[in-house]
This record gives structure tokens, C-alpha cells and sequence, in this order.
């Protein structure tokens, strides 16, 4: 099982660090496959007051240091293609965020890397569209069929977080899972899928106490991983602390997830 895990933004470095000790188990742990995630900068925050990150620079600095001290695979955003080659220096994992999935020019170009490519639904794509984003990389990468399998090889990866239901409202449609594991690995991100957008006035809000409960079901259907974002204190987080998981509550949560699995 594949874990992403990590807080929404690099704050400081030392709180980046005080989360990545906390998550050194998953590391550990040899039925996972650990990365761990923060971005260097939240582009797509509602308001121009909102925290973005210590920028790209710094950003990569400390990702770099986390890599060399613990050991760990990095995944972290992108959103210019501009970005693609000094980021892909330094991460394991090129991601593209949900409101990119459908930019070619950005897919293409973490597609011409070697390093794995996380694609995230946009929260307004009909999930079976989500092959085409498939394509764009697979076909730079010179292989012209779409399948789960091919996609796997390649290292591309589709990650769920919910539809846009109304407004201010996201909800996660469990076909889905189904539907776009037909053409490539899939990663459940439970944090995102309780978003609420703009429900704090110029802020996302969220309901951090439903995770559990779509994780769990989304281990019932069958994905290739998870995706968590994760805090000391998500009541201080600089960006998306209501939907994210206290890292103390994280472990009981991916027990729960392996026990569903074992069922199956």
C-alpha cells in the first residue's frame, strides 16, 4: 500500500521536521510504501491574504534535507511547467493538482522526467475523462495504450478528492475508485474529500471527522493507496487544518485501513 502523508504546506522547517519524526513508523512499516508530502507553495488558495509557502527554493531546501536525514521518497506539487525540472531534482513524486489535471504543458513536462507522476482528479471531471490526463503522460513516455497495468509501469498514478457538489460542498462518489482503476493506480486522499471551499469566509473549511469514515470505505472498494494530510495541531495550521488528521490519530486510522484490507 502506497501512504502519501505529510502536512499542506512547509510552514517552517522545524515544524516540517517535528512531522517528519512522527511519521518515521510508516518508514518503517514493510507493507508500506511511504512518501512523505508538503508543498513549497499552495498556488491555488482562495484569497491573496491566504499562507502559500516558503516558495520554491526554500521549499525544495527543506525537502531535500527531510530526504537526506530520513531516508524518505518525497512527493510534492508542481504548477508551472517552469517548475517541473528543478522540482524533479529533488522528489520522488511529481504531483498535479486537482484544478491542473486537463494543463497538457504540465503533464507533458513531468512526463519527460524519470520520476512518478500523481495526477489528482479535478473536483469538476467526469472520472472516466481522467484517462485522457492517463494518456497525455503515457504517450510522451511512448506508449500509446492506456491500462492499468501500462499506467503502473510508467509510475502514473490517479488520485481521488471528491466532486463539487453545489456550492461549497465536495462529496466522494465511491464508483469512482472503480471506474478510474480501469486505467491506472489509485490513490484515495481522504483529507481533501472532506473540504468544504469557502465555507470560512475567503478560507476552505472541512470536516476533518469524516476521514475516517471515507477512508475506511474507500479501503472497502479496493485502491493502491491513501493520501493524508497531517499535523501536530491542525487547529494552527497555516493551510487546510480542518481537514486534516492529528498525527497521533493517523496510526489508528491506517490500522483500521490494513484490517479492512485483510478481509479482502
Amino acid at each position: 500500500m502506497k501512504l502519501l502523508a505529510g502536512p499542506c504546506v512547509i510552514e517552517s522547517e522545524e515544524n516540517i521536521f517535528t512531522i517528519a519524526k512522527a511519521l518515521e513508523k510508516y518508514q518503517e512499516d514493510a507493507t508500506i510504501d511511504f512518501y512523505f508530502k508538503a508543498s513549497f507553495d499552495k498556488a491555488n488558495r482562495t484569497s491573496l491574504d491566504s499562507f502559500r509557502g516558503l516558495g520554491m527554493e526554500k521549499g525544495l531546501e527543506i525537502l531535500q534535507k527531510v530526504k537526506d536525514d530520513f531516508g524518505y521518497k518525497i512527493v510534492t506539487d508542481v504548477h508551472e511547467s517552469i517548475q517541473v525540472e528543478p522540482v524533479a531534482k529533488v522528489v520522488d513524486m511529481l504531483q498535479i493538482p486537482a484544478f491542473l489535471c486537463r494543463q497538457t504543458d504540465l503533464l507533458v513536462a513531468c512526463a519527460k522526467t524519470d520520476k512518478e507522476v500523481n495526477i489528482k482528479k479535478g473536483q469538476f471531471i467526469n472520472p472516466p475523462d481522467m484517462r485522457y490526463s492517463v494518456m497525455k503522460v503515457l504517450k510522451t513516455r511512448g506508449c500509446d495504450e492506456v491500462s492499468y497495468e501500462n499506467a503502473q509501469k510508467h509510475g502514473i498514478y490517479l488520485t481521488e478528492r471528491g466532486s463539487s457538489f453545489g456550492y461549497g460542498n465536495i462529496v466522494v462518489d465511491m464508483r469512482s475508485l472503480v471506474i478510474m482503476r480501469e486505467f491506472a493506480p489509485v490513490i484515495f486522499d481522504a483529507t481533501h474529500s472532506v473540504q468544504m471551499p469557502g465555507a470560512l469566509g475567503g478560507k476552505t473549511g472541512g470536516d476533518s471527522s469524516m476521514v475516517p469514515y471515507l477512508a475506511s470505505a474507500a479501503a472497502a472498494v479496493g485502491v493502491d493507496g491513501f493520501f493524508f494530510e497531517t499535523h501536530f495541531d491542525p487547529s494552527c495550521a497555516l493551510s487546510d487544518g480542518p481537514n486534516m488528521v492529528k498525527l497521533d490519530e493517523l496510526e489508528k486510522l491506517i490500522e483500521k485501513i490494513k484490517k479492512i484490507q485483510a478481509i479482502k
